[in-house]
């Protein structure tokens, strides 16, 4: 069971109509769990197989559905194209999705301005007469985004997010009763992640979604007040729980945690082990793809959902590199998404390949934990800082549970919520700037009660680079 606040009588209403519908999915979320549970076993040869097939039927849905795609997969036969038979097709980005909307989508009846016209007018959650759901990103990357999920879209997505962990429950000698699960997450529309991990992964298990933009110290409340047995929500969030669980002013024991929607830093993991000692599932995903990665609790990195995305590794020019090879971006191509097609689309982040297989055994494809988006490095003329610079030092010290980074012209400007020694600070962080190359560098650190998170998704933009 699902809970929620809901507004007025009309609102009321909208949650009452959208329950009724989500029901039914959810419950066709843990029929096809049973499915998803067994591929986690797979050998190669069966998820190349079946990856293979996924991969012929969404481009022959693509090129006869969507104009757009239909002029990109020209030359390509979809009855015999295989994974390698990708490197031939451009590369698709954000703002060339969005600004070709009515090209790519499938859907006859629907285009960017009823999409639009959906997102405006709904007080909550909802489906379209199809069944469909449109959700909306913040545009942190400097393009807002407006992407359509349909029911086996969602299903897919869910069982994605969930099926490692779905898998351990099962396993466990026992579970502890009643399990209870608290989303931190947008907690409101357009965002798609309270839909996507507002799902029971145990038998009788409750949830409670907390909205993540409310003041951190009501935050706190709500999930004491919960009491969960399980946790899941965006990365930066449930490290600071995490640490404010250490300092005592957070009393629960989760059994389980999920991180999600931001890059688990190296600091928030180290947290969440030192106050609960439970496993970690970091999941990788995006509103485009869905669940592109996540970790099985047991090894380092996330194993690759290669059952229903394929991921290339690639150079500035979109040619694909070796695996041991360093690359300029990662290109995305999403097997259950037919409703809106992302065909060798740049995801913006950087990925590294894991050699080896994972202690749990899995023979899937193993990324290490994302260190964050390539938008995410400053440049100061021609010299390049990544953010791993700023997060070396703000990140390692003990008294900020929080902090943004904002680019200046000859510096930095920072943000953090602690009690930091900002006169010991701010020369170390020009020292690790100077060590990048950049001369004479201004740091300016500010201490404030909180962070001000992105108002539609709750989502925290830690770095901001200049445009």
């Amino acid at each position: 069971m699902s809970r929620s606040v809901p507004g007025g009588a009309s609102e009321d209403a909208e949650h009452t109509a959208y329950a009724r519908v989500r029901a039914g999915q959810v419950n066709a979320v843990q029929a096809a769990l049973e499915d998803h549970m067994g591929r986690l076993d797979w050998s190669r040869d069966q998820i190349e197989g079946y990856r293979t097939e996924r991969l012929r039927a969404l481009l022959a849905h693509a090129r006869e559905r969507s104009p757009f795609h239909a002029r990109r997969l020209r030359g390509l036969d979809p009855s015999s194209a295989s994974v390698a038979d990708l490197a031939s097709l451009p590369m698709m980005t954000k703002r060339g999705a969005q600004d070709e909307w009515d090209a790519v989508v499938t859907v006859r009846d629907l285009d960017r301005e009823r999409a639009e016209r959906i997102l405006s007018e709904q007080q909550w959650f909802s489906y379209t007469s199809g069944d469909e759901q449109i959700f909306s990103s913040g545009g942190s990357s400097g393009v807002r985004g407006v992407y359509v999920w349909d029911w086996q879209f969602y299903v897919s997505a869910a069982c994605l997010a969930w099926r490692v962990q779905a898998r351990e429950e099962r396993r466990a000698s026992s579970v502890r009763s009643p399990a209870r699960l608290a989303v931190l997450a947008a907690g409101v529309p357009p965002h798609a992640s309270t839909p996507l991990f507002d799902v029971p992964t145990a038998p009788g298990m409750e949830t409670v979604v907390i909205p993540v933009g409310a003041p951190f110290d009501e935050v706190v409340a709500a999930v004491a007040a919960a009491r969960p047995t399980h946790l899941v929500g965006y990365a930066t969030v449930i490290g600071r729980l995490a640490r404010a669980a250490a300092a005592g002013d957070l009393k629960i024991s989760p059994v389980r945690v999920s991180t999600n929607s931001e890059p688990l830093l190296i600091e928030d993991r180290q947290a969440i082990r030192d106050a609960w000692s439970v496993p970690v599932h970091n999941l990788w995903g995006s509103t485009e793809i869905g669940v592109q990665a996540v970790g099985c609790g047991y090894g380092e990195g996330l194993h690759v959902c290669e059952d229903e995305v394929v991921l290339e590794r690639v150079d500035d020019s979109g040619a694909p590199v070796a695996a041991d090879a360093p690359a300029a971006r990662t290109l995305a191509t999403g097997l259950a998404n037919r409703t809106f097609p992302f065909i060798r689309y740049d995801l913006g982040d950087q990925v590294t390949l894991l050699p080896d297989r994972c202690a749990c055994g899995s023979a899937f494809a193993r990324v290490a934990d994302i260190g964050g988006r390539r938008d995410d490095d400053f440049r100061y003329g021609t010299t390049i800082v990544p953010a791993s610079t700023f997060r070396y030092v703000l990140g390692a010290d003990p008294r900020i549970s929080e902090y943004q980074v904002r680019q200046t012209v000859d510096g930095a400007e920072i943000l953090a919520v602690g009690d930091p020694d900002v006169a010991a600070l701010t020369p170390a962080v020009a020292a690790a700037l100077r060590r990048q190359g950049v001369a004479d560098p201004q740091v300016r650190i500010a201490v404030v009660d909180h962070l001000q998170r992105h108002q539609a998704s709750g989502k925290l933009q830690r770095f901001i680079a200049l445009r």
